[in-house]
């Protein structure tokens, strides 16, 4: 009866303690957070609680599994067990932890910056802080797994004794990836590119969704998502719409016949633009800028507040100018002449000499 009860008294008690451990916790957190409104980290940290509770519950089992009387091989390989648990919990709430400081950062820092490229350089830094900070935990914690092992403690020691060895031998084998994960950081903290740039690498237009250590994406306007490595954004060039502020100045060009009505175009340009949600006011223009024998070039130059917004305005002022110039004035628009050539009279026409023939004797012989 004793070898039952125990287990069940010793099982009872630590789930009973962890419970109220998560439950002192919880409202401490929640007392906490309603006396600081200001900042949403305590809230986040409630997110923390189901590790944690696995984490000292586990601890409890450690410390008391030998109460129990099992025998010898089982105790062994119930306190391996329960170490294992332990330290994947306890890298669990870690990253918990650390994932609730870095988004009560960020919404924290947004919330007290209105410039929108600021916001978008610290998520960026915060977001691959957060990663590094993930990768360090597991390895550690994959390596502290593996030390409770007896046998690859002497794998470990081995190992260290050839340490500089396989150190040249890995930075050789990947110097691609150490290379994107210094591009990674370099990228964070130079300012180059953030989360939500309008970019245009390789001649596609998109904006940046998301910055690992190693690559990066941009999505596209037609949804389509291009995958580069990191290191292509600090050695070769690129456009970044964004860079600067989000303002952004368009064109738009018209070859039309030279005698469209340049004046009215002007006018009508106004009309477009005034009617036009996207334009932010800022700068508008219609000049010649270029002349053919057929043709002339006229340039509309456009301002907005993004390049979404951009894109809309030239699209508007393109589409709604063509239109009225087919229907008020469709003269301006680029002819063709397709008039047949006039030959020239026979008589103006040039006597054209005919060479000698090959082999005939001339006239004097």
């Amino acid at each position: 009866m004793e070898d039952v009860l125990r287990p069940v008294i010793v099982i009872g008690a630590a789930v009973v303690l962890t419970l109220l451990v998560g439950w002192a916790v919880s409202w401490l957190l929640a007392r906490t957070d309603a006396r600081h409104p200001e900042t949403p980290l305590w809230g986040m940290l409630r997110r923390a609680r189901p590790p944690l509770q696995v984490a000292v519950c586990t601890a409890l089992l450690r410390g008391s599994y030998r109460e129990i009387h099992v025998g010898l091989a089982h105790s062994t390989a119930i306190g391996r067990i329960l170490t294992l648990i332990l330290i994947g919990a306890a890298a669990w709430t870690l990253l918990r932890v650390a994932a609730a400081v870095v988004e009560s950062s960020y919404a924290r820092y947004a919330q007290a910056t209105r410039d929108p490229a600021r916001v978008r350089r610290v998520r960026t830094q915060l977001t691959l802080i957060q990663r590094v900070v993930t990768a360090i935990v597991g390895v550690v914690a994959v390596a502290a797994m593996l030390l409770t092992f007896p046998a690859m403690r002497a794998v470990g020691t081995s190992m260290l004794a050839s340490a500089g060895l396989l150190g040249i031998v890995a930075g050789i084998a990947a110097q691609s990836t150490l290379g994107n994960l210094f591009a990674g950081l370099q990228i964070a903290f130079g300012d180059m590119v953030r989360i939500g740039d309008t970019v245009v690498v390789e001649g596609e237009w998109g904006t940046v969704e998301e910055i690992t250590l190693t690559f990066l994406t941009v999505c596209t306007w037609d949804e389509r998502r291009i995958v580069m490595p990191v290191s292509y954004f600090t050695g070769q060039p690129f456009e970044n719409w964004s860079r600067g502020g989000p303002q952004m100045t368009g064109t738009v060009f018209f070859h039309l016949d030279h005698s469209a009505p340049i004046e009215e175009m002007r006018t009508r340009l106004d009309l477009i633009l005034n009617e036009c949600d996207a334009w932010d006011g800022r700068a508008r223009s219609l000049v010649v800028t270029d002349a053919t024998p057929t043709t002339m070039e006229v340039r509309a130059l456009v301002t907005a507040r993004d390049a979404d917004d951009i894109w809309t305005v030239r699209c508007v002022v393109r589409e709604q100018m063509i239109a009225w110039l087919g229907e008020r004035h469709p003269y301006a628009l680029p002819r063709v002449a397709t008039a047949p050539a006039v030959p020239a009279p026979d008589a103006q026409r040039p006597a054209i000499p005919r060479p000698k023939e090959a082999g005939k004797p001339s006239a004097g012989h």
